[in-house]
């Protein structure tokens, strides 16, 4: 499992909310059972303005998504359903967002 790996939600209760799940754990702890992710929120379906710094949008399939940062969960690696897509390109962007909800700048 890699850091910025786009994962479809397999939880039914959330799914339909949260379609996809961002992992954000580094690499060198692939060996924990958990896995840090950022539920990710179709663009489309946001009112008003997002926080961009928090909450950057991220593309999969040509389509938006908001990557809800202030959401941040730990779950089991075994509920990360198929891997989507890679999202290394957007480091910059999600590492911003994560240093932003934690320091604030």
């Amino acid at each position: 499992m890699a850091q910025f790996t786009v994962y479809e939600n397999s939880n039914n209760a959330t799914k339909g909310i949260y379609p996809y799940l961002l992992d954000i754990q580094a690499n060198l702890l692939d060996e924990l059972r958990t896995t840090v992710v950022l539920p990710l929120y179709p663009a489309s379906l946001v009112s008003g303005a997002a926080i961009s710094k928090l909450c950057p949008l991220l593309p999969i399939d040509r389509k938006e998504y908001v990557a809800l940062t202030q959401q941040i969960a730990g779950i089991d690696r075994k509920l990360l359903g198929k891997e989507v897509c890679d999202l290394s390109e957007y480091r910059s962007e999600i590492m911003a967002a994560l240093d932003f909800i934690i320091s604030g700048i």
